[in-house]
């Protein structure tokens, strides 16, 4: 698979972009533990143009993450191309368009899924920025506003016609927010489309190596993206790189192993951003992560995670669970 220039070889796992998540610390975990791309957390184009300190700390990008997105939402074309060139500047190997956030305050104020009732629009957007640029240009969308408007299947073509070089589809509507199950029967529709020629990159529900691998041999989708799975749990690239690539499950990733990753994510953040905003980046992986299931009544402890405001805190509280874990 192909974007641009970038050679990603056989099925691809991308993470996806996420607020509040795909920080640097993150990222540079992910890649590391085997992701073919990260995703910076999505930009406000009309923040970005006003210069906006918090949203133009977000284009901060690392080579040790390459090859890296920056993604962009906006309600405008003309907001969305000078933000577009602003992105540029940071050198980004791919400029990606989010139109299928369906959180109330982006799609009820017109961007991200918003989108999906305003087409033409939509269109507008990506055509202009895909000319303004020279950096591959992609989208990630749902299926439609809702059941009633699944409208992925022309709109895969159009979208194409407007010069972007790769679409992410997450399977569900709008109006699903995250609920339910992921649809990938369209996804996969979208890919087997004769008059489909970027790359289709399947996007939902994808929680262990075993649904990776069924993606990619049911659907037969270019690349997988990734996304609340690796909450807390970066490792999981490694997880179904080795299954995709029929690989044994790597024991030395015992529980200790994770807590030290666990704790080197917060330090990372800690030192490329500073104490007070890095360890509310890292809370929320540690509360979500999965190896604390063996923990009896971990609530307590998960509310102290999210409640800690000093690495000393985070720090203590993580080795009071390993030591419970042991």
């Amino acid at each position: 698979m192909k974007i641009g220039n970038i050679e990603f070889g056989p099925h691809p796992v991308f993470l996806a972009p996420m607020e509040d998540v795909t920080d640097i610390g993150f990222r540079l975990l992910c890649k590391r533990f085997g992701a073919s791309m990260v995703y910076t957390e999505f930009i406000s184009a009309e923040a970005l143009v006003r210069s906006i300190q918090s949203t133009v700390n977000k284009l901060t990008i690392s080579d040790e993450e390459r090859p890296v997105g920056i993604q962009l939402y906006g309600r405008d074309v003309a907001s969305m191309v000078e933000a577009a060139r602003i992105v540029e500047q940071a050198h980004p190997d791919v400029i990606d368009l989010n139109f299928g956030c369906p959180v109330k305050k982006v799609a009820g104020k017109g961007a991200g899924a918003g989108m999906l009732r305003k087409v033409p629009l939509m269109l507008d957007i990506t055509r202009e920025v895909v000319k303004a640029v020279h950096t591959p240009v992609t989208v990630k969308t749902r299926l439609g506003w809702d059941q009633n408007n699944l409208i992925i299947g022309d709109l895969a073509e159009s979208l194409q016609d407007c010069g972007i070089q790769a679409l992410t589809i997450h399977g569900r509507t709008r109006s699903q927010m995250y609920t339910g199950e992921a649809d990938w029967t369209l996804i996969g529709a979208v890919k087997h489309n004769p008059r489909i020629r970027i790359p289709i990159i399947g996007n939902g529900d994808i929680a262990s190596p075993e649904q990776a691998q069924m993606a990619f041999e049911r659907y037969g989708v270019d690349a997988i993206m990734v996304g609340r799975a690796t909450f807390g749990r970066p490792w999981i690239f490694k997880e179904i790189r080795d299954r995709l690539d029929g690989q044994p499950v790597d024991m030395s990733l015992n529980v200790n192993r994770k807590l030290d990753i666990l704790e080197e994510q917060l330090k990372i953040n800690i030192s490329r951003i500073d104490e007070y905003r890095g360890i509310l980046h890292t809370r929320r992986h540690l509360a979500a992560s999965p190896i604390f299931k063996g923990i009896p009544d971990f609530r307590q402890t998960r509310i102290a995670m999210l409640r800690a405001t000093t690495s000393a805190e985070l720090l203590d509280i993580l080795e009071h669970c390993r030591q419970r874990l042991a």
